[in-house]
C-alpha cells in the first residue's frame, strides 16, 4: 500500500532553509542559532553539505536571520516537516531571576526549483552589489562582492554575501530567488486546492506553532501529531530521527486513509 502512494515530486531535491528569531527578542535570536546548530549536526550525520547564503548576527548571540542551502541525498524528504514556528521554553542566559521564558523562532524550508518549473524573466530582476559586512570587523570584504536581487513584480528580495566572489553570490542569490518564486506559485495553488493539503503535515500556515522545546523537562513535543519525547538534549545535538520518522509515519497513515476514503 505504501508503495502505491504517490511520491512527493520534491522529495529528492536540495533545499534552502531560512531561520529567523521571532517573538522573544535576544532569546529568540539565540534560539535561532541553536536551531541552526541542530540542523548543521543533523546534516553532518547524513553527509549533507551546508552552504551559508546570508546571515544577520544578533548582539546577544545567535541570529536575527540566517539562510543556508542543504544539498545531498533526499534532503527535502526529511527536512520538509521543519517549516513553521518553533517555540522554546527555558531560563534565558539574560534572566537573573531564574524565570522560564517562552520565545519563538520561525523556520522556512524551500525545495530548490529547476529552471523549467518557474519562469524567471531577468528583465523583472534588479541586481545591486554592495560591500559585505563581516562579523566583528574580521574579514570584511574590500570589494562590492555581496549581491541583492529584487524581483520587481512581487517585491521579493534575496541577499547573498557569503560566497567568495560577486559571481558566486549572484548565482546563489538567483537560485534562492527561483525557489522563493516557485514557493509563492505553490502557496497560491495550495490555497485554491485547499482540501487535498489536509493529508500533508507542515506545509500549511507558516506561522503555525509546530513544536515546543522545553529545556527544564528535557522534553520536545511536535504538536501536529501529538508526539513527545524526553530527549531534547539529544535532538539539539542533531539526533532528529525519532521526530522525523514519526512525522513520515503519520503522513503515510493520513495518505493511506485518504486513499481508502
Amino acid at each position: 500500500k505504501v508503495l502505491l502512494i504517490p511520491k512527493d515530486p520534491n522529495d529528492d531535491k536540495n533545499v534552502i532553509v531560512e531561520i529567523r528569531g521571532a517573538a522573544g527578542g535576544d532569546e529568540a535570536n539565540i534560539f535561532a542559532g541553536d536551531l541552526y546548530r541542530m540542523y548543521l549536526k543533523y546534516a553532518e550525520s547524513k553527509n549533507w553539505k551546508i552552504e551559508l547564503v546570508t546571515l544577520e548576527e544578533s548582539d546577544a548571540g545567535g541570529f536575527s536571520q540566517i539562510e543556508f542551502t542543504v544539498s545531498g541525498e533526499s534532503v527535502y524528504s526529511l527536512l520538509k516537516y521543519e517549516s513553521g514556528a518553533h517555540r522554546v521554553q527555558r531560563v534565558p542566559q539574560t534572566e537573573s531571576q531564574g524565570r522560564i521564558h517562552t520565545s519563538t523562532a520561525t523556520v522556512l524550508v524551500l525545495p530548490e526549483a529547476e529552471d523549467i518549473e518557474v519562469e524567471m524573466n531577468m528583465n523583472d530582476l534588479r541586481i545591486d552589489t554592495f560591500r559585505s559586512s563581516g562579523s566583528g570587523g574580521q574579514s570584511v570584504n574590500t570589494t562590492d562582492s555581496a549581491v541583492r536581487v529584487t524581483h520587481l513584480p512581487t517585491g521579493i528580495i534575496v541577499t547573498c554575501q557569503d560566497g567568495k566572489s560577486q559571481h558566486e553570490n549572484k548565482a546563489t542569490a538567483l537560485k534562492v530567488m527561483r525557489a522563493r518564486l516557485h514557493d509563492k506559485i505553490m502557496q497560491e495553488k495550495m490555497e485554491k486546492e485547499g482540501e487535498e493539503r489536509r493529508s500533508k503535515i507542515g506545509t500549511g500556515d507558516r506561522s503555525e506553532k509546530i513544536r515546543t522545546y522545553n529545556y527544564p523537562q528535557n522534553r520536545i513535543t511536535d504538536h501536529r501529531i501529538g508526539f513527545t519525547i524526553q530527549q531534547l538534549d539529544r535532538v539539539m545535538e542533531g539526533k532528529l530521527e525519532p521526530i522525523i520518522d514519526a512525522l513520515i509515519e503519520e503522513e503515510l497513515k493520513r495518505k493511506l486513509s485518504g486513499e481508502e476514503a
